[in-house]
């Protein structure tokens, strides 16, 4: 059975729901205010964003495409979820996320889509894990990807996640000792997601435990981690 402390680390996920404002842009902040035009029921631009897991793709599809729902019709999928036919209604917004991801029959609709665009109004926000030069894609799609606003997620410096960690801890109401941030920075992983999800689980623990969240207590749980990681 579980223990408590195993559970909570094996809760990854930010307690937060992504949206535009709580990205911390760092030097993506043109690719972001691109992403709140997007949003816009009048704008009709293609945008294709890219970068290794852990960048903040996955939050800014999801911000971008929640932003968006109130304003035009939306089409969110996965590019292992996509199939033959794209229901697009005009002035849609079609988000993809993971394009690499998709299907022989999935790559014409979306070539399709491209086709379709000037005449319905659509604006496409696609993503991916690679340059649009190295997708595996057919040629005519990945050419089509490669004229759109292309944007390589800036991964943020350490002080960036630094601060991005220290006022994710003052929204929280956590009480913590300075070295603690320095030392995730320094024995963490390095995206900024494992970041924040290692001090929420920190200040989960600190409740559970009544104990203030220190040094002492964040390598118990670094450590648990690490034993889980081996199991």
């Amino acid at each position: 059975m579980d223990t408590p402390q195993r559970q909570m680390l094996l809760d990854l996920k930010q307690e937060q729901p992504p949206t535009l404002d709580n990205f911390v842009a760092g030097a993506n902040a043109e690719l972001v205010a691109r992403l709140r035009n997007l949003c816009e029921a009048n704008s009709f631009e293609a945008l294709y964003i890219w970068g290794p897991a852990g960048c903040g793709k996955s939050h800014l599809l999801a911000a971008t495409a929640e932003a968006a729902r109130a304003q035009r019709p939306l089409v969110f999928l996965h590019g292992s979820e996509a199939g033959a036919e794209l229901a697009l209604a005009p002035g849609s917004l079609l988000v993809i996320d993971d394009v690499q991801a998709l299907g022989p029959e999935a790559q014409v609709a979306l070539f399709r889509a491209f086709n379709a665009a000037r005449f319905l109004g659509l604006a496409l926000l696609l993503a991916g894990k690679e340059p649009p030069l190295r997708l595996a894609l057919r040629e005519d799609l990945r050419t089509r990807i490669g004229q759109t606003l292309i944007y390589e997620i800036q991964s943020l410096s350490d002080e960036e996640k630094g601060a991005a960690l220290r006022r994710h801890a003052i929204e929280r109401g956590m009480l913590m000792d300075p070295g603690v941030v320095h030392y995730l920075l320094r024995h963490g992983r390095r995206d900024l997601p494992s970041l924040m999800a290692m001090l929420n689980s920190l200040d989960r623990a600190s409740l559970e435990q009544k104990r203030p969240p220190t040094l002492p207590l964040l390598r118990e749980l670094m450590q648990t981690s690490l034993d889980l990681d081996k199991e």
